[in-house]
């Protein structure tokens, strides 16, 4: 997923940056109100970590805003409040679920996870393509029973691949959400992690899946038909 965190604490936003990072999500941070409605509208998002005491204009306000200009990614709200009024408000604004500082990590990915899953295109946990297995629970992939050693960017880029099978996803649909607004998108990072990823899927077996639409993008699919459009090493990189 590729994930906004506003949030003015800076030690407390690096932290849930790190945190997610380490668990193969892209990650943008907004330290205030006004960058948050900036960069939620500016990029597509996955899921939104908004806290309630931003600088500027608060969670409430941001909410409605990125609601009112038909942002429709989920919003987690974070607040240190625990008064039921300040809940109502927060999902009358537009908030999916709401998180009472303090709290501990592992719920805060089971919560972002539980939001994910409410999305009806993204409701499978467990994704199969040919001999491929994804699991994203367990962010863990196997070919034929062959569990693949994936790092955390190949394993995001899998996974991006996996919930558009059959389709052909662009550069910039990739890059927009596996890497953060640190990529460089003329870089050649991204064909080199498609080579990666390749040789970790398609080495050893008898029908690649991974597939290169020349000018277009790439394509996770099982269609034998389509190896002559993809080279066995990824030459591109």
């Amino acid at each position: 997923m590729r994930i906004l965190v506003a949030e003015d604490d800076a030690l407390l936003a690096r932290s849930l940056a790190k945190g997610l990072r380490e668990r193969s999500h892209a990650v943008d941070v907004a330290l205030d109100g006004e960058d948050a409605v900036m960069q939620g509208v500016l990029n597509e998002y996955d899921a939104i970590v908004l806290d309630v005491m931003l600088p500027k204009r608060n969670g409430f306000d941001v909410a409605r805003t990125l609601r009112a200009r038909d942002v429709s990614a989920p919003i987690l709200m974070l607040t240190a409040r625990n008064r039921l009024g300040d809940k109502i408000e927060g999902l009358d604004a537009g908030a999916d679920d709401y998180l009472t500082k303090p709290f501990e990590f592992e719920e805060l990915l089971a919560r972002l996870r539980a939001l994910h899953r409410r999305l009806p295109a993204l409701a499978p946990q467990l994704f199969t393509v040919g001999d491929l297995a994804v699991d994203t629970r367990s962010q863990t992939a196997t070919r034929a029973g062959r569990a693949l050693r994936l790092t955390s960017k190949e394993y995001a880029m899998l996974e991006y691949l996996v919930r558009h099978a059959g389709s052909v996803v662009s550069r910039a649909e990739i890059s927009a959400h596996v890497w953060d607004d640190n990529h460089d998108p003329f870089s050649n990072t991204l064909e080199v992690y498609v080579g990666r990823l390749r040789r970790k899927v398609d080495d050893g077996s008898a029908a690649p899946l991974i597939h290169t639409r020349r000018g277009a993008g790439y394509m996770l699919a099982d269609l034998p038909s389509l190896e002559s459009d993809t080279p066995r090493r990824d030459s591109d990189a």
